[in-house]
């Protein structure tokens, strides 16, 4: 039977028309429902769930180098040390992956399984179920653990604090991965939500059932011109939103005995016996020592086999720049404002602009001068580093130079004229390095002034 098409058997034509109308209404509204966004979110959120989950299973292998690494004695009581220390560790893994994990509960029911498993003795059993605590007490073989370590640090097992305290620092990565496990089975995602997601998906496809039946094309509905007997699209939209929310559902609780969820039998088994091999058997077994085959190679490489010789012939990334070409005159350096002249007079010019033009300081002026003869010594610096043709260069030893390459306070134009001595005896030799008080400047020099400016300024004003 077709509800809406070419025939039907239990409708009047009145009938049709009304279930025609009522087709055209939930195609209309059923794009209200946000089902994308609410699914899309719900699947985002429980499959990070799921990953961190996964990244929060106990794994020893960093814990069990620290441990071969800094407890020592090749004895058997070195031995004893370090196989308890990674015993308690894979205690504490099995105690709280049992609390979790319906697989591992299912192996290990009771207290007395783990310990028929030789995860824990009965010694230790005692104390485990004298501590009076209600509750998870997963946490205990952690406290062994510490206090072991304590004691073979006061043995001399454990060299010195800092192997100590790298030992307990792996420890409590170990233990708070653990933990992350308990608060994840204990906080879950709200019920609530699932429960929407349920209901927003089903709802739609529910109007999506009768939104999407075709209709009589002979009464000529806006988009309905085809009669067609499988609704395609629909039922890819179905599969594809239905599987998204069944993919969700089995994601949310990876620790059942499901084919998707986490291996934790395999994990325990794994765990435990690398554990012990690595601070076992594998402890202070070193291979002998050989030079390796670059020993005397200068560029060390590994070879190629056929099918990967072709990477050879790849350049190695250099970064996105490396390929950039400039032509030859964009590569020339460029100077500011257009100057052309030497580095000096370009430096000088700059400090002829900064300095203020005013009563006292014109071009004519004590520091015009002071500037003019500071461009004149550095056109001759310049000068002289690319060809010496200076004529102080040649000049004899003892003459005074007739360019501006000398000091600046030294030119006649600037020294003031040196007062004859008075006649008398000689006055006596100054003592060295005597401090000669400068007078008080008559106000505060700009900020911008550079200080031996300012003082030799007031000196020779």
């Amino acid at each position: 039977m077709r509800f809406g098409g070419r025939t039907s058997f239990v409708l009047t034509d009145e009938q049709k028309r009304y279930f025609e109308k009522l087709v055209i209404y939930c195609d209309q509204y059923a794009s209200l429902i946000p089902v994308s966004f609410v699914l899309g979110f719900y699947v985002t959120l429980v499959l990070h769930r799921w990953w961190d989950q996964y990244l929060c299973m106990p794994l020893p292998d960093a814990l069990m180098c620290v441990v071969a690494g800094t407890v020592h004695g090749r004895d058997e009581r070195g031995r004893l040390y370090r196989r308890t220390l990674m015993r308690y560790a894979g205690l504490s893994a099995v105690l709280i992956l049992r609390s979790v994990s319906t697989a591992v509960f299912k192996r290990f029911p009771t207290i007395d399984h783990v310990v028929e498993a030789g995860f824990m003795t009965r010694e230790e059993r005692k104390k485990f179920e004298n501590l009076n605590s209600p509750y998870n007490k997963y946490w205990v073989p952690f406290v062994w653990f510490s206090n072991l370590a304590a004691q073979a640090r006061r043995e001399g097992r454990i060299r010195d604090n800092s192997a100590l305290k790298l030992l307990l620092e792996e420890l409590t990565a170990f233990r708070g991965k653990c933990g992350m496990l308990f608060h994840y089975d204990w906080i879950s995602v709200p019920l609530v939500y699932t429960q929407v997601v349920t209901i927003a998906v089903y709802s739609y496809f529910l109007a999506c059932l009768i939104g999407r039946q075709f209709l009589d094309p002979a009464q000529g509905y806006k988009d309905h011109n085809l009669d067609l007997c499988v609704p395609i699209f629909t039922l890819l939209q179905f599969f594809f939103y239905a599987g998204w929310l069944k993919v969700a559902e089995q994601l949310i609780n990876p620790f059942g005995e499901d084919d998707d969820d986490f291996e934790t039998n395999f994990l325990i088994d794994r765990n435990f016996q690398v554990s012990m091999l690595a601070v076992d058997e594998m402890y202070d077994d070193l291979a002998m020592l050989e030079k390796d085959l670059y020993w005397d190679a200068a560029e060390a490489r590994a070879p190629y086999t056929a099918a990967t010789a072709f990477l050879l012939q790849q350049p190695s990334f250099q970064g996105s720049t490396f390929d950039i070409t400039l032509a030859k005159e964009d590569m020339q350096f460029q100077r500011l404002d257009g100057v052309d002249g030497p580095l000096g007079e370009a430096h000088g010019d700059f400090l002829q602009r900064l300095l203020p033009v005013g009563a006292g300081m014109a071009a004519g002026g004590l520091l015009g001068r002071r500037l003019s003869l500071l461009r004149r010594k550095n056109s001759c610096v310049s000068e002289a580093s690319t060809a010496p043709s200076c004529a102080c260069a040649g000049a004899p030893e003892g003459a005074a130079p007739e360019c501006g390459c000398g000091d600046p306070l030294l030119d006649s134009g600037l020294r003031e004229p040196e007062a004859e001595p008075p006649a008398g005896p000689e006055p006596p030799a100054a003592e060295p390095f005597t401090t000669v008080p400068m007078p008080a400047p008559r106000g505060p020099a700009p900020p911008w002034l550079p200080s031996p400016i300012g003082e030799e300024e007031e000196s020779l004003a």
